[in-house]
């Protein structure tokens, strides 16, 4: 009860920044509608592709905003107060993941109306890409709550930034990693943004073709790794903050 009780606070606390929400749904809406504008002939830009790109995108700017309100509640008293609660480091970390999982619906939701009102054809595999996403997006979150832990808040600018930047250039959104080569293309493969790519655009086109059991695991990997790291740190960072 006490988990519900602090995500519909933090839920709030979201929403009282109604220019931050804006700013991080109408961005890769934006984009969404620009580059349908041209006609670039790459299979990477197509409506279906792009729409789970932007999907990512959006995941990218999630990781920043989540940084963004760990660090603020870092340096407000509200921490502090509730280091005195009975609640484990598991229960804040679900509660900040409870309350930024409806942000992700709204956006979702939205990106897919602009897709299909744009020409994208309404699927049934939509419900489920939508479903998939959100699983997804905890990594993003996670991710978040990690770097809020560990710098302050104008350090999350710098840190958000540059997850937006390799979300952006490694997963295969803008282009194939195989344009590159080499250290680029091994990075790519390295990095688990392709792989959630992937995932989603497999569920929304029913193929899996570009999906192997060892991306999968990669990608498992990183997401139980950032999960958990997210717990000790912000564990940590809680008790030398109320020092």
């Amino acid at each position: 009860m006490r988990m519900i009780n602090f995500a519909k606070r933090n839920f709030k606390e979201l929403i009282r920044d109604p220019l931050s929400l804006v700013f991080e749904i109408a961005l890769p809406l934006f984009l969404l509608f620009i580059f349908q504008q041209f006609d670039i002939p790459t299979e990477n830009y197509r409506l279906e592709n792009f729409t789970p790109s932007i999907i990512l995108f959006g995941f990218s700017f999630i990781t920043l905003f989540t940084a963004t309100l760990i660090a603020k509640d870092r340096t407000s008293s509200f921490l502090i107060r509730l280091g005195t609660s009975p609640m484990k480091s598991s229960d804040y970390i679900l509660g900040y993941i409870l309350s930024l999982l409806p942000i992700v619906l709204i956006q979702n939701i939205l990106f897919f109306l602009t897709a299909i009102i744009m020409g994208l054809e309404f699927t049934v595999s939509i419900i489920p890409t939508i479903l998939v996403s959100m699983i997804i997006s905890i990594f993003f979150i996670s991710l978040g709550i990690l770097i809020g832990s560990l710098v302050s808040e104008k350090g999350t600018g710098g840190l958000g930034s540059i997850i937006v930047q390799l979300v952006c250039f490694t997963s295969g959104m803008y282009f194939p990693k195989e344009v590159m080569g080499g250290v680029f293309e091994a990075i790519c493969k390295a990095l688990p943004f392709e792989v959630c790519l992937n995932i989603i655009q497999g569920t929304l086109h029913n193929d899996f073709s570009n999906l192997a059991l060892i991306h999968i695991i990669v990608f498992l990997i990183y997401f139980i790794t950032v999960l958990l790291l997210s717990i000790i740190v912000f564990k940590k960072r809680m008790i030398s903050d109320n020092k």
